[in-house]
């Protein structure tokens, strides 16, 4: 795998994974690497953004994230096409997504440049509503009221099926996001290969259990206005009765991965 354009971006406003970011770039130049950083990151022979947004107009042909899930979450929000992630786990919590810690960088980028690695493609989704389609999102979408003090009646479309019912809110969730969100609501852990959605609903008057679908389009109708938030990072609204349509994603994530395992992330769960 060539390494010839690499961006390293680091958690946000956390000096431990800056520190460490300045460490990875200078590996990465030292290989003749045109290395990219977000500022206020900067290192002498490194091309200095100010956003992540600046990157979408560079051909890339690794990024490198230091930080926790929410570092990882943003860069491939901010990432269209499927350029290869490696995540390492710094300064995050538990490090649901990352691959490895600072210590194994060296022996990464060797087995990278060897070509002793593959890549781990996953499902990502968007959502759309009206003319405006929203940033994708690698675990979930999550739709709740804005109205807190009434409940909403939320009417969820799959393929020829309708479920309706009042309900707080609904996630749709992709098999990343399945050890998200949607598994504190009770829902299933599923294989992140899969090529399935999780539906589950939040606080449904009615005990409604998770859905599993193919990973089609689903629309959602709320009788109230609602918020429409990716990745617990990103609040979008749509009106009532607005149908908001969520679909699989046309570029896939991509994770760098130096050794094959199965369901990594319940693994890192403790199960």
């Amino acid at each position: 795998m060539k390494v010839n354009r690499v961006a390293v971006v680091s958690k946000f406003g956390n000096n431990q994974a800056e520190d460490a970011a300045k460490k990875v770039v200078k590996k990465f130049l030292s290989k003749k690497s045109t290395v990219f950083t977000i500022s206020p990151v900067s290192v002498q022979g490194c091309k200095k953004v100010e956003t992540m947004q600046d990157l979408k107009k560079e051909k890339l042909d690794l990024v490198v994230t230091l930080g926790g899930d929410g570092t990882t979450l943003r860069a491939f929000r901010n990432l269209e096409n499927e350029i290869p992630l490696l995540t390492v786990n710094v300064g995050g919590n538990r490090g649901i997504l990352s691959e490895i810690t600072l210590g194994d960088v060296d022996t990464a980028i060797k087995q990278i440049l060897a070509g002793k690695i593959f890549l781990d493609k996953r499902t990502r989704v968007v959502a759309s509503c009206g003319k405006e389609e929203f940033p994708p999102a690698l675990n979930e979408i999550f739709i709740n009221r804005k109205n807190l003090t009434k409940t909403a009646e939320i009417e969820i479309k799959f393929q020829n099926d309708t479920v309706k019912q009042k309900m707080d809110g609904v996630i749709v969730a992709t098999p990343s996001g399945s050890t998200g969100h949607s598994l504190s609501l009770g829902g299933p852990i599923l294989h992140e290969s899969l090529d399935v959605l999780i539906i589950t609903p939040v606080a449904p008057v009615y005990r409604l259990e998770s859905i599993v679908v193919p990973d089609e389009k689903i629309e959602v109708i709320c009788s109230q206005d609602c918020n429409v938030v990716m990745d617990a990072q990103v609040v979008k609204s749509a009106g009532f009765e607005e149908p908001i349509i969520i679909k699989k994603y046309k570029k896939q994530a991509v994770f760098v991965r130096l050794k094959k395992r199965g369901l990594r992330q319940m693994n890192k769960l403790g199960f």
